[in-house]
């Protein structure tokens, strides 16, 4: 999909114009691409008491070494920095976020384009005192301010440790390997809470699903055929499912990925179970499902009809319902199986004329929440991950002016790429996310609308 106005605010004329009138200006998004560092530049690593955390700050400082990243205690005067970590898993009190805040802001000038801001700190958790309680939630809210204040295509984001994880826990560092990555561009203000301390990075960084068979649904096109194609470079075996209708283009598809096709309504009562069958006889077994299959029919409420209401509650929630329940009780789902749905931030803050659909991606963040203690049973885990202004063939017919507020309403002034949702996605169906369950991941360039 093209965006016209950020080419031609990107360089000469159109750039000299958009500074002078104070419009907004796009940077290029740092996105993965396999052979490229980490993080583009040097690593600061700040905590409580002058860098340290002096447990916890040093621990990870060792761990990213161990990565390959140049790590720093202390920045280097007008130093291109690639990323700047916050530990504050251990404050105590508002007044102990002072220093390493302020000491890290001494250096956000000097953040290279691309760079990340990424925050480690706790959950506010009920049995906190007064005081860490109120610690704890204000890196939520500098964080999610200081994701509004950063320029060059840089973000800032944040993990949540609960009782059982801490700084050097498996899906803490996964969590944090991925904010770090170009795999999280369009991710801004976010946070991601690790429940426990499971999980396993990857031995090979590049191949983190080598092994498994995952499941596409609605995979024939946009943000589904871009899934199907991470999860595959990823090294993941591929079942891609979609509408007989869709046939040719899912023929299309499973080709690209080297997997194979399933045409098939989900909405079918016994979709659960030929998604089963089908990935048993032809892999062995199935360890990943994607929900992706999803439908829109807009009306405001006033003008809704039956038809519409149901068709949208029955593919976008009903119909991953069903097809769970078959999964939890077959043999052939593996022994820590990954769940993700794909929600909609319209789940979240809603959008007018979308009732119908904005109640589905709701219904999808209640499921994955209440499903995850059922998943953590079998050694698995389950998240949503909801999309703000993706560039898709949908997006593109909505008409000029809408679109053009729908891109720029967002910390990055631009609409994101099935991509961006689909890194998102491969992330939390991987084993260095086996700690992170229940939760909903945004994938918006942090817009400007809802929570």
């Amino acid at each position: 999909m093209t965006d016209k106005y950020t080419r031609f605010v990107s360089h000469g004329i159109g750039k000299d114009l958009a500074r002078k009138l104070g419009l907004p200006q796009p940077a290029v998004l740092r996105r993965y691409k396999a052979g490229d560092p980490l993080v583009p530049g040097p690593v600061l690593a700040l905590g409580k008491g002058n860098g340290g955390n002096a447990t916890g700050a040093d621990e990870l400082t060792a761990e990213l070494v161990g990565w390959g990243l140049d790590v720093r205690r202390e920045a280097l005067p007008k130093e291109k920095l690639g990323a700047i970590i916050l530990v504050l898993d251990d404050v105590g009190h508002p007044d102990d976020l002072a220093e390493p805040v302020l000491t890290a802001a001494q250096s956000l000038r000097d953040l290279a384009p691309g760079a990340r801001v990424v925050a480690i700190s706790r959950t506010s958790a009920s049995t906190a005192s007064p005081a860490i309680a109120a610690a704890r939630q204000g890196v939520d809210g500098l964080l999610r301010s200081l994701a509004k204040e950063l320029r060059a295509g840089a973000t800032a984001n944040g993990v949540l440790l609960s009782d059982s994880a801490d700084a050097t826990s498996p899906s803490t560092l996964g969590a944090l390997r991925f904010f770090l990555s170009g795999r999280s561009a369009f991710v801004d203000g976010q946070f991601l809470t690790v429940t426990t301390g499971s999980g396993q990075l990857p031995a090979d960084a590049d191949k983190p699903l080598a092994g498994k068979v995952a499941v596409v649904t609605g995979a024939a096109r946009g943000i589904g055929a871009a899934i199907a194609r991470t999860l595959y470079r990823d090294g993941a075996k591929l079942v891609v499912v979609d509408i007989p209708a869709a046939g040719d283009h899912l023929a299309a598809v499973a080709n690209e990925v080297h997997g194979t096709a399933l045409q098939l309504d989900i909405t079918a009562e016994n979709a659960g179970k030929r998604i089963i069958d089908h990935a048993a006889e032809r892999h062995g077994g199935l360890d990943i499902v994607i929900h992706n299959a999803g439908i829109t029919r807009d009306k405001l409420l006033a003008n809704m009809d039956e038809g519409r209401w149901n068709s949208v509650i029955g593919v976008n929630i009903a119909s991953q319902l069903r097809i769970n329940e078959a999964l939890l009780g077959s043999e052939h789902l593996g022994k820590a199986p990954r769940i993700v749905s794909v929600a909609s931030t319209s789940g979240i803050a809603g959008n007018r004329g979308q009732t119908n659909y904005a109640a589905s991606k709701g219904g999808v963040i209640g499921m994955v929440r209440a499903m995850a203690p059922l998943l953590a049973e079998r050694g698995g885990s389950i998240n949503a991950v909801a999309p703000g202004f993706i560039e898709t063939e949908m997006t593109a017919r909505i008409p000029f002016a809408t679109r053009e507020v729908g891109r720029r309403l967002n910390s990055l002034h631009q609409g994101g790429l099935p991509g961006d949702v689909a890194e998102a996605i491969a992330f939390l169906a991987s084993d260095a996310a086996a700690g992170i369950s229940g939760e909903v991941l945004r994938v918006c360039g942090q817009n400007l609308v809802g929570a």
